[in-house]
């Protein structure tokens, strides 16, 4: 599996931590930043992971910031993108299955690394269920293109 990372400076020691978690499972990381604790705009971070996500050239990514709440809503901007704040597993294994997402952000002021790698794990091991919820993005899809079209 490959996987594409971003954070700011508050989700930066969280981020470094689960990098090598991942690393040892075997999933090739893109980090695309922030390289160190001083700080930065987390837009900056979440629209390089968001862009890679919605362009295709990946599957699955993973933002981390401080609260979470910021690197979620940039994400969402991007059309394509179903990104998912979890704070627990459970959040993680239903966004999956009924959502597909394919982003994974995590708050890193209050996620521990352990809760956090039980998140991950869970969120990258899940599959989606499709059926009804296939419609349902579906839905959400003629939503994002009702958007664009309206902009241009």
């Amino acid at each position: 599996m490959k996987i594409i990372i971003g954070s700011d400076h508050a989700g930066f020691s969280l981020k470094d931590a689960l990098k090598k978690s991942l690393a040892e499972a075997d999933v090739e990381i893109l980090d695309v930043g922030a390289h160190s604790s001083e700080p930065v705009d987390y837009p900056d971070f979440g629209g390089k992971v968001a862009e890679k996500i919605s362009s295709g050239e990946f599957a699955r990514g993973i933002l981390i910031c401080g609260s979470g709440v910021g690197m979620a809503v940039v994400a969402n901007k991007f059309p394509n993108v179903r990104g998912v704040l979890c704070l627990d597993s459970d959040t993680a294994r239903m966004s999956r299955k009924h959502n597909d997402t394919n982003i994974l952000v995590l708050a890193g002021r209050r996620t521990d690394i352990k809760a956090a790698k039980a998140i991950v794990r869970t969120w990258l091991e899940t599959e989606f269920e499709g059926g009804r919820h296939s419609r349902r993005l579906d839905k959400i899809k003629k939503i994002e293109f009702q958007v664009q079209s309206h902009e241009e």
